[in-house]
């Protein structure tokens, strides 16, 4: 413990004698005075015994220059200011920077009317342009037809996507004589595949139809609109059938052109035949 507090007592001498000679050099460097060297003081005294009495202006020692120095730093005299007259003031050439400020301001009016509208048109076009290669809107490649239709095997019916907000079923093959009498060349390509794409909402009022595994029909919880497996109507409010989509079949992939909804078939259309299998997911329809 005392060996520390000799260190400690010799770091604080140590520190204060550096502060001492930092404070001096700095006094020293400020007034411009220090201390002359044995040589010069040597120089300025052989000068004077050397120097003739004839001289009549004696030459100044090192002590007096830097004294004198010192002096005129120290002064407190002001430098007396330019009295010249002022320089009049001349407005500048407008042609000289160009265009006044109501020429920038009407020019920059129309710059940012025009780049609303820019804007504005861009837009419209964004909106109006089809849809890109995915998503909604556009043609999905939904998957071979193969590995479809083994899929909706595995869900009992229905195979939902939602990417396509579509649902997928089976189309039964011995009904396509009685379909080609009521659906379109895009509808029939995908059920000559037996498939069909059924979008989801349903006619009526716009509601998600959920599938019924019971019944295997698609029942419209919001007012009880129903459909058999292929969205052919069979009760309820709704106006017809369920919409569906374009599709293709290219190289064995069933392809649907979520872009292209084809309204749903009338009431009364019934190709499959298709009964309610069991109890049904939602009450009695009420007509609307």
């Amino acid at each position: 413990m005392n060996a520390f507090i000799i260190i400690a007592i010799i770091l604080v001498v140590v520190f204060a004698v550096v502060a001492l000679v930092g404070a001096s050099k700095r006094r020293d460097t400020g007034a411009a005075v220090g201390n002359l060297s044995g040589e010069t003081v040597k120089k300025d005294r052989a000068a004077r015994k050397s120097a003739p009495d004839e001289i009549v202006e004696p030459t100044a020692t090192g002590k007096e220059v830097e004294r004198a120095a010192v002096l005129a730093r120290s002064s407190t005299e002001i430098a007396p200011v330019s009295t010249k007259a002022p320089v009049a003031w001349i407005p500048p050439d407008p042609d000289a920077y160009g265009v006044t400020r109501r020429q920038f301001l009407n020019r920059s009016i129309f710059a940012l009317f025009g780049l609303s509208i820019a804007v504005f048109g861009v837009a419209i076009i964004g909106f109006l342009w089809p849809s890109g290669s995915s998503g909604f809107g556009s043609k999905i490649r939904v998957g071979k037809v193969t590995d479809l239709i083994s899929e909706i095997e595995r869900n009992d019916g229905f195979l939902y996507k939602p990417e396509g907000r579509m649902w997928i079923t089976q189309y039964p093959e011995a009904a396509l004589s009685k379909a080609k009498t009521v659906y379109s060349a895009p509808e029939l390509t995908g059920m000559e595949a037996g498939l069909v794409a059924l979008y989801q909402k349903c006619p009526h009022l716009g509601c998600r139809v959920p599938d019924c595994k019971s019944s295997q029909w698609f029942e419209c919880p919001c007012h009880g609109s129903q459909y058999n497996q292929v969205g052919e109507k069979k009760g309820g409010p709704a106006p017809r059938g369920m919409d569906r989509f374009a599709m293709e079949v290219t190289g064995g992939v069933f392809i649907v052109n979520t872009g292209q909804v084809i309204q749903g078939p009338p009431i009364g259309t019934n190709t499959t035949g298709q009964e309610a299998e069991g109890p049904h997911c939602v009450g009695g329809a009420k007509a609307h």
